[in-house]
């Protein structure tokens, strides 16, 4: 069974913030975010570039930060 939601819709969307996040020495911003999914949380997409063994690697970024249990947080 999943954890229930320990924050409302209204508060979260009210109070959340972006959330810095650190990709091989890149900061980047994750942004605050409503699912489609009814869930909510942080979305970051992007791209950036990742020394590996002296050869630069461009990579696409994705990520979802998803609170547990959101998808069934009351809305008040």
């Amino acid at each position: 069974m999943a954890k229930p939601c320990p924050i409302s819709r209204r508060k979260f969307h009210e109070s959340a913030q972006p959330v810095r996040v650190e990709i091989s020495g890149n900061s980047m911003i994750a942004e605050v975010k409503a699912f489609s999914t009814k869930s909510f949380g942080w979305y970051l997409n992007g791209k950036t570039v990742i020394d590996v063994g002296g050869t630069p690697l461009s990579v696409q970024i994705g990520v979802t930060l998803t609170v547990v249990g959101s998808k069934e947080a009351p809305e008040e």
